[in-house]
């Protein structure tokens, strides 16, 4: 009896080994009848938004040392956002970025009403400016707060370029009224993949934050730099810290409209890691409960970093903070410790919860560089994180949300005014007929010595392929609280290659659209056309602004009965990667009734909190200094 049993134990041993190994590693699966039974009526309507312009390029002119990977160099620059400058009460105007033409347009949205005006683009005129830099996004916001929309456009080749709408609020847009101002004197040569603003110091002004990618005075794009000593490649494909240098701005604005505000330079409160990363998105969100946005930057080649925020007044503050590994959670998924390449971040709350779902994209193609997307799911109490300690778990293989693709910007929306959000996911890297992946995947175990090397790498040219048939991603929670894709029964399965999406209701008609940047394609608007579970509300706050307007309450925090569950949002439209959304809070009413928003904003020292009824349609609430909320 003695010796059978021993004979069992190793079998036995290896069989729960066995069992053990595949629960870790298992990917979940959607059964029939739970995606059959959750909601498949999601549709939109494709509109295209531009086309192909004249002489366009398939390709972008680089320096003579990377000509052998221009294709690879020539992914980005796609970008959206969406804006009211007429207003209208909604989002019905748009600045799209196409690298076809390297040109930033100005437009009306088909189908969102109002006024309509001739197409222009932002070009910097009386500043430094050549075939040399091309613009990589474009965000709209009130900088000099007088009460009329912005631009803050970034580049490839300079520093960021500030287009001060010097038109009367309301007026139908034009270019003259746009003048360009430097944020940096003089002028830098950076080339800048990502940038958001925020009140990062708590002083009621929109801060900057710029995501500089290939190095500073790297001149990426110069035929003509035939010896660059600036210009590098990431050192590592999973520990890389040799990109250009992250820079944050603290904004005073004057008081006087259509002068620029004062910017000044608090880059060194970003500790190292996080600074010197190859930065594609940032995500602004409170974590702590301190009313103050804490910064999560999704980098390229390396470890993503969360930053927690303490600054004060003319003080910016930053404490990075760090994931423990529990047994079931790889330690290249423990925030803060990701070898993966981040490439978009967004946050949604849950109903009831306090603490938001962080997601964020990573490179996620089958047979390539399989890594996982990350879905931080939270464990605890925020204000933990001001003591070091991270209440999130990695959980994204468990949520189904784990593979999508060669992943770009995600943002979070409800697309059925459910009370739930979805998530939408931008997909593609390059597009064409040979597949490169092989020599990737050579590139990708070879030596980090060699990596920075330009010359060392393998073709990346013309007609080359590198996931560029893939589909971008809507994923939709399930009955059992697992997300699956329903992109292809949406109208959305045909491949692309998107950048970046800007959401905001742009027609009235109470749901959320959206606007996709494409690269080297037409981009094109999303018109939700689902069918809704119920009603919304959507938002515009405001608030006064030092030069007598009146200006969007970014950074606000919003929270509202869905379901008999408080559902939350705050207010950071410019979060992700060259997307922009609009300034103003979705409040899904299932039940179609009037709920009771209770909005928290800070103000310098101070931290009011109001309520305001809201019902279905477009709102604006007005923000007093005195700590009040008015519907307008």
């Amino acid at each position: 009896m003695l010796p059978a049993l021993r004979r069992a134990v190793p079998l036995t041993v290896a069989l729960l080994m066995c069992v053990v190994a595949g629960v870790f590693t298992v990917r979940p699966s959607l059964g029939e009848a739970e995606s059959a039974g959750r909601s498949p009526e999601y549709a939109f309507d494709t509109i295209p938004v531009n086309s192909t312009p004249p002489d366009a390029r398939e390709l972008r002119d680089v320096q003579p040392g990377l000509e052998h990977i221009e294709a690879w160099i020539s992914a980005v620059g796609a970008a959206a956002a969406l804006t009211d400058l007429r207003d209208l009460g909604r989002p019905a105007d748009a600045c799209l970025v196409d690298p076809r033409d390297d040109s930033v347009s100005v437009f009306a949205v088909p189908g969102g009403d109002g006024p309509d005006y001739e197409r222009f683009t932002l070009e910097p005129e009386r500043l430094p400016y050549d075939s040399t830099m091309a613009p990589m996004g474009c965000v709209p916001a009130d900088f000099d707060e007088d009460g009329t929309e912005d631009f803050l456009v970034y580049y490839w080749g300079r520093s960021p370029v500030l287009f001060l709408n010097e038109g009367e609020p309301g007026a139908t847009p034009v270019a003259e009224d746009f003048r360009a101002h430097e944020v940096v004197e003089p002028m830098e040569v950076w080339n800048t993949s990502a940038l958001s603003v925020a009140d990062v110091d708590g002083s009621g002004h929109l801060d900057i934050i710029a995501g500089n990618y290939f190095p500073d005075g790297a001149k990426v794009l110069d035929p003509e730099a035939s010896e660059d000593d600036r210009m590098r490649m990431q050192h590592s494909m999973g520990k890389a810290r040799n990109a250009g240098i992250n820079r944050l701005f603290l904004s005073t604005p004057t008081g006087e409209a259509n002068e620029k505000p004062d910017f000044t330079d608090a880059s060194t409160a970003l500790p190292a890691d996080a600074a010197e990363a190859w930065t594609l998105a940032f995500g602004w969100q409170d974590l702590t409960g301190n009313n103050l946005p804490d910064l999560y930057t999704a980098n390229d080649f390396g470890p993503d970093s969360l930053l927690v925020n303490t600054s004060s007044q003319g003080a910016a503050e930053f404490t990075q903070v760090e994931g423990s590994r529990d047994l079931t959670t790889p330690s290249s998924q423990v925030l803060g410790h990701g070898s993966f390449k981040g490439m978009g971040v967004t946050y949604s709350y849950q109903p009831g919860e306090r603490l938001p779902m962080i997601m964020v994209s990573n490179i996620t193609s089958p047979f390539a560089l399989h890594e996982s997307n990350f879905a931080f799911v939270p464990n605890g109490d925020g204000s933990r994180l001001l003591d070091g300690d991270v209440p999130y778990t990695q959980r994204a293989e468990q949520l189904g949300l784990a593979r999508s693709g060669w992943s770009w910007d995600v943002k979070a929306g409800d697309f059925d005014n459910s009370g739930t959000d979805e998530f939408l996911q931008a997909t593609g890297f390059i597009k064409g007929e040979r597949n490169r992946w092989p020599e990737l995947h050579e590139l990708a175990m070879g030596n980090d010595d060699l990596l920075h090397h330009p010359e060392a790498w393998p073709n990346f040219r013309q007609g080359d392929d590198v996931s560029g048939h893939e589909h971008n991603r809507l994923w939709a929670q399930g009955e059992q609280g697992r997300y699956f894709d329903v992109a292809k029964r949406a109208g959305l399965g045909s491949p692309h290659v998107s950048r970046g999406f800007a959401f905001g209701d742009v027609d009235g008609d109470g749901s959320l659209d959206v606007l996709v940047a494409n690269q080297w394609e037409d981009s094109v608007l999303l018109r939700n056309r689902t069918e809704p579970e119920g009603q919304a509300a959507f938002v515009r706050i405001l608030r006064p602004g030092s030069a007598g307007g009146l200006r969007d309450a970014i950074g606000a925090h919003v929270e509202h009965e869905v379901n008999g569950q408080r559902k939350r949002t705050q207010l950071y439209p410019s979060n992700g990667h060259a997307g922009v959304s609009a300034s103003e809070a979705h409040l899904a009413l299932p039940g179609g009734e009037s709920s009771r928003a209770t909005i928290t904003w800070r103000d310098g020292d101070d931290v009011h909190t109001d309520s305001v009824d809201v019902g279905p349609g477009d709102h604006t609430v007005v923000l007093g200094t005195d700590g009040t909320a008015d519907m307008r």
